[in-house]
């Protein structure tokens, strides 16, 4: 019977030994940010964006608060720490603020798609920052057709872009760029506190601006709130803040700034499919040969790991 067991015993080791939990968290982050896109703009649907986003951030922010409560844990003050409540609260309000007004102008999976540069502006900010020494051939190379195969994606006439959608376009390549500083910034600080204190530092950061966001937008409730939207709400910030943030904070202490970054190229193929599936969205055949190109620059990046000696963040801390 223990001859039965044992494959099963020796997977449960693996993926729950220190290195197993990186990649199951990493997992985690990828399947949750394929369906943000989606559940972003079903939630702003019946609502102004402002209003869809503070309310997210104030639920993630009671049931981060509730869940520390529960656990014991206590919401570190030391320097470092405070400066990454800071430097990942106000990269989470400029990012998110930016993505929820484009989320009106622009198809789910092109909003990831578009997030897909990430990968690039990060290790090009983590070389000349944390002087990290990502930017060999082989994992340039890589990344340079991970962001190809992202653009061959959209080479279709069937992929109509809405009114506003360049200048939505536009303010999500500002929120790239945001969005990768923030990555950086977290790296280079090395704080060492619990990720689920992080996310709550960082929601006590954001939830505030947020709130004054909604306010400066006139404050207006919805008039009605149908059940997509407002379990589209409940769904981002249980999953897309609170979980989601904890175990993106949990696998950036572990695992290098491109690795981490390498999650917006993996998400928008998955987007693109969630949207097709879930929201009507038009999937041409020029997806499958962007996923071919994407699928070759994941090999050769991670290929080119080997390359790069000993990186720093890999070691389970």
């Amino acid at each position: 019977m223990n001859k039965l067991f044992r494959p099963a015993q020796r997977l449960a080791r693996l993926l729950f030994s220190g290195r197993g939990l990186v990649w199951l968290a990493y997992l985690g982050v990828v399947l949750i940010w394929a369906t943000t896109p989606l559940a972003i703009q079903w939630g702003t649907l019946d609502t102004g964006f402002a209003f869809a986003a503070v309310t997210r951030m104030f639920i993630a922010l009671v049931c981060c608060l509730l869940v520390l409560g529960l656990c014991g844990i206590r919401l570190p003050r030391h320097r470092r720490a405070l400066l990454s409540y800071l430097v990942a609260g106000g990269g989470l309000f400029v990012a998110m603020l930016a993505v929820y007004w484009a989320a009106r102008r622009i198809d789910s999976g092109l909003m990831s798609v578009i997030f897909g540069l990430s990968p690039l502006v990060t290790s090009l900010l983590a070389a000349f920052w944390l002087e990290e020494r990502l930017l060999n051939p082989t994992r340039l190379l890589g990344m340079v057709l991970g962001v190809a195969g992202l653009g061959v994606v959209f080479i279709d006439d069937g992929l109509q872009l809405a009114e506003g959608a360049t200048a939505g376009i536009a303010v999500l390549l500002f929120a790239v760029l945001v969005n990768a500083a923030t990555l950086v910034g977290l790296k280079r600080i090395a704080d060492d506190s619990a990720p689920l204190a992080t996310t709550a530092g960082s929601l006590l950061v954001a939830a505030p601006l947020f709130l004054l966001a909604w306010w400066l937008d006139g404050a207006a409730l919805p008039a009605q709130l149908s059940w997509r939207g407002g379990l589209s709400i409940l769904y981002l910030a249980l999953f897309g803040s609170v979980l989601g943030f904890a175990l993106y904070y949990y696998i950036v202490r572990r695992l290098d700034s491109a690795q981490v970054a390498l999650i917006l190229v993996i998400t928008p193929l998955l987007a693109l499919l969630v949207g097709q599936r879930f929201n009507g969205e038009q999937l041409p055949a020029q997806v499958w040969l962007g996923a071919v190109v994407i699928g070759l620059g994941l090999v050769l990046h991670q290929r080119g790991n080997r390359v790069v000696a000993a990186p720093q963040g890999l070691s389970d801390r």
